[in-house]
């Protein structure tokens, strides 16, 4: 890949800025490039030039999400041994974003150079990013001394750029430009300060009245991160894959928290760039995986989705009461409902497994009282999986979207539209009922009749969750199952008939316990067998089905987050060696991201790369791929809470050595687990 097309983020929760190698941003409709901030793109354009010409890279320093340094040099590549003149750009996000631009003069004689910053603002909708709609609004540039206000209007809907400078500039429409004089071996140095503004009712900046707001400088920034990391728990281990996995995941799981507009809550945003924002699957998912580590993280995220659960029936936003969100979004698009997500509810997974992650969370830190807090809202997520989550009365959960022109075509965690297919490739009509809902709805009965139980004192309820679950796994063991093939069906058709496609929702099915004890090996073989597995991870897809296609966003790609919930699947069932498969493939893999495992990354054989492929527009960092390493370590100390005692059971895959997570939060206090490979010698105790 051409270095300069490579692209560099930092990040302060959901705002965030991409730009290329040397810290340039040009206009995109084909990525979003730019800066952004709830769903608006607040810089289009960004970009250097000295004396007229582009800079070239030679090195970067994004150590840290929030901040980055570029060392660049004008002119062409064969006269960077003779360059006289050298740039750095520091830069950071902090709230709004700034940069410090020095410009260093190298030779012994003064230099004179014309500086020029080429600005823009489009104000694109994230949504408008892969769409050249034209704007339905009115854009204005207004220069001032040294500052630069773009502006943006459509109806209520007003949005603002403010750039300055602490350097005198020649300021015009488009930019700011710097003619500058540099004495001998010295430098020039101007701050360059981007305010972004979120007009509310009232004239003022939405965010202004959020918690954390004015606080968001860069020291404050770095404290709060080292106060989040510090509350984590301690691993000491052998194996640097693993540490520097842990490492790299404990930092974005900080910069990835944002303030929602909508409660003034602190969320974990899905990924970078697409998903910047809530995702109940997403925030679910993530949640379950960190629980064990940073538990706080988890109450902020059930409030949210319990207070935004749906209530009525709206076609457009695919809402049904009981039904819990899918994705939440401030932008014009949403805003002027030429999209629904205000939000759209267009997932038929999030609502059992928001029971799943309540009663997880109380197992984890016998917070009752959230449990009791939240049984209204947990009763009428599992009203819906058995109303309007059963479409057809079968005693499953199927899904079609009710708004063909904007809803989703899929609502499981492959949402994209070839993702669920038979095996010769052909695609199945709806409604469809994929495995893996029935699992998770499975699941939830079972866990909403012990919160039944325990915290709801309601015991002719529990007893009910129980034998409707008990139904649903003969049921489902019963329709699912191919018999000639050995595995379990993907889904079921509209017409009720197996879409028979090898793929890896299988392993969702162990995690969720709906699989019969006696099927349990198969299923581990087929997900650890070569046409699934890769050595890097196993696949979205088997690589002899119809629609494969290694680089396939759900058709053989390799998840991160879908490994770790198949590894923890495996080792519900006691297939310890095939959960330490997985997890030594995926931290493998995580040495060739940095320690950064990417949302995905694409499905060729191990033995064929010797290096995992990156998959071309993968998000990174994103939260559930960030929460992978956690949720293995977890796998492999074999921790689980049963009652008041923390099991701690471990199975470390050989040649991993030592690992030790130390201060482990519960209800049980802080703990330690130590394990070590199976090549190296038996387990320590507790």
């Amino acid at each position: 890949m051409d270095p300069v097309k490579e692209l560099v983020s930092i990040l302060d929760g959901n705002t965030f800025l991409v730009s290329d190698r040397r810290g340039d941003v040009e206009p995109s409709l084909d990525f979003p490039t730019g800066l952004f901030s709830f769903d608006t793109r607040f810089l289009s354009t960004w970009l250097l030039l000295i004396d007229g010409e582009r800079l070239h890279a030679l090195s970067i320093d994004d150590s840290e999400s929030h901040k980055t340094r570029y060392f660049l040099v004008p002119g062409e590549p064969t006269h960077f041994l003779d360059a006289k003149v050298s740039v750095i750009r520091s830069r950071a996000i902090s709230g709004d974003l700034s940069e410090e631009l020095t410009v260093l003069n190298h030779s012994g004689q003064e230099m004179s150079f014309t500086v020029r910053m080429e600005m823009a603002a489009d104000f694109a909708d994230i949504f408008e990013i892969k769409d050249t709609k034209r704007k339905k609004g009115h854009n204005t540039a207004a220069p001032g001394e040294d500052s630069l206000r773009l502006t943006y209007r459509r109806d209520a809907f007003h949005r603002e750029t403010t750039i300055h400078s602490t350097a005198a500039a020649q300021v015009d429409r488009r930019g700011m430009t710097f003619p500058i004089r540099i004495g001998p071996h010295g430098e020039w140095t101007t701050r360059l300060t981007v305010n972004t503004v979120i007009y509310g009712a009232r004239g003022q900046d939405v965010r202004s009245l959020l918690p954390f707001a004015g606080s968001r400088t860069t020291a404050a920034i770095e404290a709060e991160h080292a106060e989040f990391i510090a509350r984590a728990p301690k691993l000491g281990c052998d194996c640097e894959p693993l540490a520097g996995a842990y490492r790299r995941s404990l930092n974005d799981l900080a910069a990835l928290r944002y303030e929602s507009i909508a409660l003034g809550v602190r969320l974990m945003a899905a990924g970078l760039p697409w998903f910047m924002t809530l995702f109940g699957r997403d925030s679910i998912f993530t949640s379950l995986q960190v629980l064990p580590f940073m538990p706080e993280l988890i109450p902020p995220t059930l409030t949210m989705l319990a207070g935004l659960q749906g209530h009525r029936v709206d076609d457009f936003r695919d809402e049904e009461p009981g039904k819990i969100l899918h994705e939440l979004r401030y932008g014009e698009t949403a805003g002027f409902e030429e999209q629904p997500h205000t939000p759209y509810y267009g997932a038929a997974d999030s609502t059992a497994l928001f029971v799943i992650l309540l009663d997880e969370y109380e197992r984890w830190t016998g917070d009752g009282a959230l449990v009791k807090r939240l049984e209204a809202s947990a009763r009428a997520a599992l009203t819906w999986i058995d109303t309007y989550g059963d479409l057809l009365g079968t005693g499953y959960v199927w899904y079609q979207t009710r708004s063909p022109q904007v809803g989703l075509e899929n609502q499981c965690w492959k949402d994209s539209w070839d993702a669920i297919c038979y095996s010769d490739g052909r695609l199945p009509s709806f409604p469809r009922a994929t495995c893996e809902l029935q699992g998770y709805a499975y699941d939830a009965k079972l866990r909403g009749a012990r919160m039944a139980r325990l915290h709801w004192n309601d015991p002719i309820y529990a007893d009910r969750l129980e034998r409707e679950a008990a139904e649903l796994k003969e049921r489902f063991n019963r329709d699912f199952w191919l018999p000639d093939k050995e595995y379990y069906a993907l889904a079921l058709d509209s017409d009720g008939s197996p879409v028979d496609a090898l793929t890896s929702n299988i392993g969702h099915l162990l995690w969720s316990g709906i699989v019969d004890e006696s099927r349990a090996r198969r299923v581990a073989e087929h997900l650890v067998g070569p046409r699934l597995f890769s050595g890097w991870g196993v696949r979205t897809l088997a690589d002899d089905q119809g629609r494969y296609n290694p680089i396939g966003y759900h058709v053989g790609t390799v998840w991160p987050f879908d490994n770790s919930i198949i590894a923890w699947g495996l080792w519900k069932y006691g297939l310890r060696e095939e959960a330490g498969k997985i997890c030594e493939s995926m931290l493998a893999a995580s040495r060739y991201f940095a320690g950064r495992l990417p949302e995905a990354f694409a499905g060729y054989e191990r033995d064929l790369t010797d290096y995992p492929v990156e998959y071309p527009t993968a998000c990174s960092p994103q939260a559930w791929s960030a929460g992978t390493p956690l949720l293995l370590l977890r796998v492999m100390l074999g921790l689980e809470p049963q009652g008041e005692h923390l099991i701690i059971d471990p199975y470390v895959p050989p040649g991993m050595g030592r690992v030790e997570l130390l201060d482990i939060p519960g209800r049980w206090g802080r703990v330690d687990a130590l394990g070590r490979s199976r090549d190296e010698g038996p387990s320590r105790p507790d």
